[in-house]
């Protein structure tokens, strides 16, 4: 079914996200330098839309639905929601107590996201006591029945714990409790990471059924293409905390131009062996650099299988690669255009 996304709008705003962590020595603890998890990120989001961000692990993709949902501070940037600026705008207890009720996440790991010691009914029903006029007191039980049924639960299971749910069920408890405060924007921390892959489909399912019931916004964290290309309209793909490449679904799989997304994209399974060709894989050498002490111009330049290649490109081209960062700019595909951090991007060229 497709999604009717209103793009006149913007929903939620990153712009020039950094978030740099000290990294501390010695006795006095000195700081001698510093972790550049997420280092100037930009997006919109839309209503009604679900943007994926992809990338490798530790490439800031956590960090950066922590700093959207404000659960850390960030070195440099802004966040916008509704207009309403997150950061530097004072705002005071109630204030920010108001704008997160629109913002909730759910959060990678069902295991360790639920308090061992509370029952389903006290988990989900938590959100109504810091905001209890979403619900009063005397209609919160019915509230977390209904909404255990919304996410396929049986609504009589409210008194038991989480040890006695299985991992998809209890991430359809945390899904219960990051909508029972009616949001607009939901933050998906790699959300079907950790469950088996038929069940990673019925909670993928769920999430579009509550998208199209409920007018909900997604920032979907993931690191498994194929369930990104399900679930997203756009689709932002990170490297060592920027962004190399965003575009819309169609764009970044079938029309890559960015190298790092041609590599990610090539190394995706197919179900079949004897179907995969070997030789559209491109394989990455050497290690991903440190975000503590990232290489100067392109991130990416010291494993781009572009610059190895014999004969590809001239010597300005490694000069620029190596010495000048490049930003996220239009980059125009026939009539589509999408945005590509690149000094030169394209597709891919084999021979």
């Amino acid at each position: 079914m497709k999604k009717t996304i209103d793009t006149n709008s913007v929903l939620l705003q990153a712009r020039d996200l950094v978030k740099h962590y000290p990294i501390k020595t010695g006795v006095i603890r000195h700081t001698t330098g510093f972790v550049r998890a997420v280092d100037g990120v930009s997006f919109d989001l839309h209503p009604g839309e679900t943007l994926g961000v992809v990338g490798e692990s530790g490439c800031g993709k956590s960090t950066l639905g922590r700093l959207l949902m404000r659960l850390e501070e960030p070195t440099s940037g802004s966040v916008f929601f509704d207009g309403v600026e997150m950061y530097r705008q004072p705002l005071n207890g109630a204030a920010m107590k108001k704008l997160r009720r629109n913002i909730q996440i759910v959060f990678q790991d069902p295991y360790t996201s639920l308090n061992p010691r509370m029952t389903v009914g006290d988990i989900v029903g938590e959100p109504f006591k810091i905001h209890p006029e979403v619900a009063p007191k005397g209609s919160r039980r019915a509230k977390v029945q209904e909404l255990l049924d919304m996410v396929g639960l049986n609504p009589e299971h409210i008194s038991r714990y989480p040890h006695q749910f299985s991992g998809g069920q209890r991430q359809r408890i945390g899904v219960a409790r990051g909508i029972a405060l009616n949001p607009k924007v939901l933050i998906l921390d790699e959300p079907v990471s950790a469950l088996d892959v038929s069940v990673q489909a019925q909670v993928v399912n769920l999430l579009e059924k509550l998208q199209a019931e409920l007018g909900l916004a997604y920032v979907f964290i993931a690191h498994d293409l194929a369930v990104v290309r399900h679930i997203c309209d756009r689709v932002a793909v990170m490297y060592l905390g920027r962004i190399a490449e965003m575009g819309n679904e169609e764009e970044i799989y079938d029309r890559p131009t960015h190298p790092y997304t041609q590599a990610l994209l090539s190394a995706v399974p197919v179900p079949d062996p004897t179907l995969k060709d070997s030789s559209n894989q491109i394989v990455l050498t050497g290690d991903v650099p440190s975000p503590a002490n990232p290489p100067a111009g392109c991130r990416f330049h010291t494993r781009c299988w572009k610059l190895k290649a014999q004969g590809e490109l001239g010597d300005s081209a490694f000069t620029a690669c190596s010495e000048v960062l490049p930003e996220l700019r239009e980059h125009r595909d026939g009539q589509r255009t999408h945005l590509c951090a690149c000094h030169v991007p394209g597709p891919r060229i084999t021979g």
